[in-house]
């Protein structure tokens, strides 16, 4: 009988120390990407959304609507509120609020503002008609066009304005840190979809790389979208520093 008890006494403990390891392991994954996408417990962040340049109404593009669905489950996982606020009515500053801002400066005025001054070094043609350079993007004199459906780019940043020329400071007036701005740019909404997927996949990789507040702007690259849609994504090149310095005229 001692043995017994002796025995599940051991069990009991074996069990308990891994229960609190596994929630220990948790708990500091949760803080690593809560630091990282700067998304504390119960706070709020702002998903701003594009509207579809296909048409003249309020409407989203439905790949945007599946990028929205990647960014909402990030923010779901970081135990965070989310306001959805279309790009004509998010008439605020940033550092306050985590935001997440969907579709490039065509599309969203929002993200135009951010890129003006934030990633001043970034330029993106948004001209209407078609055209070879429609959509392209130009980062530190090299061009990158848009070939529909085989090759096709995106922008990926989170950005607080700390590295940018008229650099803003670590923390807010009230000694908070300054909650990011992560800008997803891509040159259609498809490229949209698969640069939210890349920042879900590849967060711990991001987080370590650049550290839990440090700026970054990478270069995307989606391959063959015709057969693989988002799924086959290539990093291009960290572009950080060309597109945060302020360009040369």
């Amino acid at each position: 009988m001692r043995e017994l008890v002796l025995g599940l006494v051991a069990a009991a403990i074996t069990a308990a120390a891994g229960w609190f390891a596994r929630t220990s392991v948790w708990r500091r994954k949760l803080h690593r990407q809560q630091r990282f996408f700067g998304l504390p417990a119960n706070s709020g962040c702002l998903l701003v959304v594009n509207h579809d340049p296909a048409t003249d109404e309020a409407a989203v593009a439905r790949n945007d609507v599946f990028a929205l669905l990647e960014l909402s489950a990030l923010v779901k996982d970081c135990g965070a509120r989310m306001e959805v606020v279309a790009h004509d009515a998010a008439r605020r500053g940033f550092g306050e609020h985590t935001e997440f801002c969907l579709g490039g400066p065509g599309s969203n005025q929002r993200t135009a503002a951010h890129m003006e001054m934030l990633l001043p070094g970034v330029a993106v043609n948004t001209d209407a008609e078609p055209g070879p350079d429609r959509g392209a993007f130009s980062v530190g004199g090299e061009h990158y066009r848009m070939e529909k459906g085989r090759v096709e780019y995106a922008l990926l940043a989170r950005v607080t304005g700390a590295s940018s020329p008229a650099g803003t400071r670590g923390e807010r007036g009230d000694g908070e840190a300054v909650r990011p701005v992560f800008l997803i740019c891509g040159q259609r909404s498809l490229t949209n979809q698969a640069a939210a997927r890349y920042l879900a996949r590849h967060q711990v990789r991001l987080a370590r790389r650049h550290g839990h507040g440090g700026d970054f702007c990478l270069l995307l690259r989606v391959v063959n979208s015709r057969a693989y849609g988002p799924d086959v994504v290539e990093l291009v090149a960290d572009v950080t520093r060309e597109a945060t310095a302020a360009p040369t005229r």
